[in-house]
């Protein structure tokens, strides 16, 4: 007898029967289960109407049912805030139509925001709809502005609307809004926003300041109108601050006053300044001396329409670092500048801008450019009083690579030659609107030096330009050939 037969016969030995499997059940025939199944999921039959209209109705349940499901709600936050993030930010108003979620998700995303309503900021609506905001500006919020009125009153950096009895004693205590009630917005605003790096604000009081110095860490960039020396206290306290504009005075809507006390707190507490631009502010030699020798990272200094006092320019020399040095809209530079043994020079000066100044006193207009002798490139844009003589002065600058005159009109092409030719390290110069300077008048030593330049940009008579250009066109002779007589 064989093993297997042995096995087979064993009455001891009990013998464990597989579980048949699906295939197996498929295949076999004699198996009825399945049978069974099939015949319970059997389609209705279509031929019945009844069953049909069954049939249709549960389909249409099932694709409204699809169709109006969510799909996005399979998503977390993070992963949908990251594909909004990816889409043009022309389409964020209509994204945040879609539900409240896309709306409080698109709100995230928003850094930069101007507010035109005060009450947007009190009512806690501002921080709730925008939680990351790092840019904001509260210049229109701060100013009651009467929205009904159809004048539209612009000064500036200021534009409101007002009321026929509108005047400037109206604007200074009625057009602005309180002094608490502004520290209470940015209060609520620095609190709520702590990764705040740029802040434009008027009408903040010191301890308003202090607020947002001690929330915002990391604020860089402020603009603070109707500043005054109080107000420079709690400035002071920004230490990580690095752009910084203050406008003390704006004729006709508020008048405030900034001097050397203030610019002096400002030096001692804000030595990280990089940008710096002072707006209708007062001042002398002490405290532009303060913020040269306290701001060593100091490389912009921008004034602006500024009421210094006479020998403020000697100061400039205590500013090591300084590359770019700005004049705009100045009625004067410096009226008193003293002798030149006591004016110094900025070393690491490289742009030296004039835009909208009056250019009329020779003494001043010399120890400016005594004090930017260093200068690599100038720009003089819509100055008055630069003629053939101030610009004469120019000529102490050995190092000028760029120039750039544009609606210079006193200038002509003989004073621009006799400054130009000293240059021998000129490389790109642009004259533009200055209409004094003529091509006819251009000499060969000029042309020369036209030839040898990178770059050249010459329009100085835009008349003589239009008329080169509408040559054999016919137009521009009375009338010509589109007004004959009949």
């Amino acid at each position: 007898m064989s093993f297997l037969d042995q096995n087979r016969t064993s009455p001891d030995r009990s013998v464990k029967k597989r579980q048949p499997r699906w295939s197996e059940l498929w295949l076999n025939k004699k198996t009825t289960p399945l049978k069974h199944v099939v015949f319970n999921i059997q389609l209705p039959d279509t031929k019945d109407p009844k069953n049909n209209n069954n049939h249709q109705n549960s389909n249409k349940s099932l694709i409204s049912n699809f169709s109006g499901s969510d799909r996005t709600l399979l998503l977390n936050d993070d992963i949908l805030l990251r594909i909004l993030s990816k889409l043009p930010v022309s389409q964020r108003n209509t994204n945040s139509l879609v539900c409240k979620r896309w709306l409080n998700l698109q709100g995230r995303l928003v850094r930069s925001l101007k507010v035109l309503d005060w009450d947007f900021i009190e009512s806690g609506r501002l921080i709730s709809r925008f939680p990351n905001l790092s840019n904001v500006d509260l210049i229109s919020g701060c100013l009651v502005s009467s929205r009904d009125s159809p004048l539209l009153l612009s000064h500036k950096l200021v534009s409101l609307h007002v009321d026929s009895w509108f005047s400037s004693f109206h604007v200074q205590n009625y057009l602005l809004l309180p002094t608490d009630m502004v520290d209470r917005g940015i209060k609520a605003l620095a609190s709520g926003c702590p990764n705040l790096r740029r802040l434009v604000v008027i009408g903040a009081s010191e301890l308003g300041l202090l607020s947002v110095a001690e929330e915002c860490l990391t604020l860089q960039e402020l603009e603070l109108h109707k500043c005054s020396d109080n107000v420079l206290r709690g400035i002071a306290a920004c230490e990580n601050l690095q752009i910084l504009k203050l406008v003390g005075n704006m004729d006709g809507f508020y008048s405030s006053l900034v001097s050397d006390i203030g610019l002096t707190i400002l030096a001692q507490g804000c030595k990280r300044l990089v940008k710096l631009e002072l707006s209708s502010c007062e001042g002398s030699f002490d405290g532009i001396k303060a913020i040269g020798q306290c701001c060593q990272m100091l490389e912009e200094l921008t004034f602006s329409d500024h009421r210094m006092d006479g020998g403020w320019l000697a100061a400039l020399s205590y500013c090591e670092n300084l590359k770019t040095l700005r004049f705009v809209s100045c009625k004067r530079i410096d009226p008193s500048p003293g002798p030149d043994e006591y004016l110094g020079s900025c070393p690491a000066l490289e742009r030296l801008q004039l835009q909208k100044c009056q250019l009329r006193d020779k003494k001043s207009v010399r120890a400016m450019f005594r004090v930017c002798e260093a200068v690599r490139e100038v720009v003089f844009q819509d100055c008055w009083g630069l003629d053939n003589d101030m610009f004469s002065l120019a000529s102490v600058c050995r190092r000028i690579k760029f120039l750039s005159l544009e609606g210079c009109s006193l200038l002509t092409t003989e004073g621009l030659e006799s400054a130009v030719l000293s240059w021998t390290e000129l490389q790109d110069l642009r004259v533009v609107s200055c209409k004094n300077i003529k091509d006819s008048e251009v000499s060969p030593a000029l042309s020369t030096l036209f030839s040898i330049l990178k770059e050249l940009k010459w329009r100085p008579d835009t008349k003589s330009l239009l008329a080169s250009n509408l040559a054999g066109t016919g137009m521009g002779k009375r009338g010509g050939k589109f007004f004959k007589k009949t």
